[in-house]
């Protein structure tokens, strides 16, 4: 039997499940109640729940293994939602980015890329809705990708907010998709990537500002409720107005410097966490709440005391005489001299690294590429090419 037969097979069986278990609504607990009584009765009734748990993990690593390209590993996500054990068994099985290097479950998006080679990606930008679109590139034209990411800039009286969010229809802080945020200064040369969780999985414990009295409180390690400062970014004023690329620094301050280092790591969210209230939701996803994290604490509180953070720079161009223009090389990646196109690599007390940990630039009037690779993540990369599109007023 072919894998696609057996997946047609499970598609049959678990789809009469989902009409019998699913089909009624209410909001009483009762009501809940026996909606899993009658998903457990459908289950035991299916020909797949008397399979022996070896088989089936044998069944789901094959199809894993024969289902690494989108769109076909839409499959393994599917795979993934029948049901708990389901679901705990492909968590197993499906690998990281970082030894992968497949995007496979949303909380891929927040784990660091693969090492030795840049994950393609690529934005589209629209004007009118102030909305930019991240896709997994599936083909070299770039004319068609998997969906990632959404932002949506929002403009304020003294900073800039790029909402990012898991959802393209719903981006907003109060959406239960929403992951992040970037927020600028009023010049546009100073930016900070707010992670809407702890970027290690834990817990920090901090003061939560909010409208009302006495709402000083401990975060608790399941409800996170703030948002966290993972990077900020910086553009080099330019004063004398003189005509080139931008300069442009990225201290990341969740990941340590030493993450670059043979046998280094970098922090790995396994999860989205959960609040209370949404406990019966499902997707795994939180509303945020407002709150604020010390700057000045978020580097002790992210990597330790005595551990250095990361620091990106790019990469600098070098000028090419019969072009009469700056130049790097993208590897064919990028074909529209822009300001905005730029190189990082990490910057070490021994000099530069020598590769690139994301490139980015132009390919059209609204079209652009992003490559990361590891330590970072795609919401940090896609955070970091959005502080590119703001109005620099004092860099230009």
């Amino acid at each position: 039997m072919s894998f696609k037969s057996i997946l047609q097979d499970m598609k049959g069986d678990f789809g009469s499940i989902s009409r019998k278990g699913f089909g009624l609504r209410s909001r009483s607990q009762r009501v809940v109640e026996d909606r899993s009584t009658v998903v457990v009765d459908a289950l035991k009734q299916s020909c797949w729940a008397n399979m022996p748990p070896e088989l089936l993990r044998d069944v789901l690593m094959r199809i894993e293994e024969s289902e690494c390209t989108w769109p076909p590993r839409k499959n393994v996500v599917s795979c993934a939602g029948v049901c708990r054990n389901w679901r705990e068994i492909m968590k197993d099985i499906v690998k990281n980015p970082e030894f992968s290097g497949n995007l496979t479950f949303p909380i891929s998006l927040k784990q660091p890329g693969p090492r030795g080679f840049l994950i393609q990606c690529f934005i589209k930008r629209n004007r009118s809705s102030q909305t930019y679109h991240l896709y997994l590139s599936l083909n070299q034209a770039n004319d068609d990708g998997k969906f990632l990411l959404a932002a949506k800039k929002c403009r304020r009286a003294t900073c800039t907010d790029y909402i990012i969010s898991l959802n393209a229809e719903d981006v907003s802080k109060g959406s239960s998709t929403y992951i992040g945020k970037l927020r600028s200064n009023f010049l546009g040369t100073k930016f900070t990537v707010y992670d809407a969780q702890p970027p290690n999985g834990g817990a920090l414990t901090t003061k939560c500002h909010s409208s009302r009295p006495g709402s000083m409180k401990r975060v608790s390690p399941r409800v996170p409720a703030g948002n966290y400062p993972v990077s900020n970014i910086s553009y080099e004023v330019n004063v004398l107005g003189s005509r080139g690329p931008r300069r442009m620094q990225c201290v990341m301050n969740a990941i340590p410097a030493s993450a670059m280092d043979p046998g280094g790591s970098a922090p790995t969210q396994t999860e989205f966490l959960v609040s209370n209230a949404d406990s019966f939701s499902s997707l795994a996803f939180f509303r945020s709440k407002s709150a604020r994290i010390d700057n000045s604490q978020s580097g002790t509180l992210l990597t330790g005391q005595n551990d250095p953070m990361l620091v990106l720079k790019n990469k600098a161009p070098r000028w090419h005489e019969q072009l009469q223009c700056w130049c790097l090389n993208f590897n064919g990646r990028v074909t529209v001299a822009s300001v905005k196109n730029f190189q990082l690599v990490a910057s070490m007390e021994n000099g530069e690294h020598e590769n690139v940990i994301i490139q980015f630039g132009k390919v059209g009037k609204d079209a652009f590429t992003m490559d990361y690779q590891y330590p970072l993540s795609a919401f940090q990369a896609f955070a970091i090419c959005l502080s590119s599109f703001d109005t620099k007023i004092a860099c230009e």
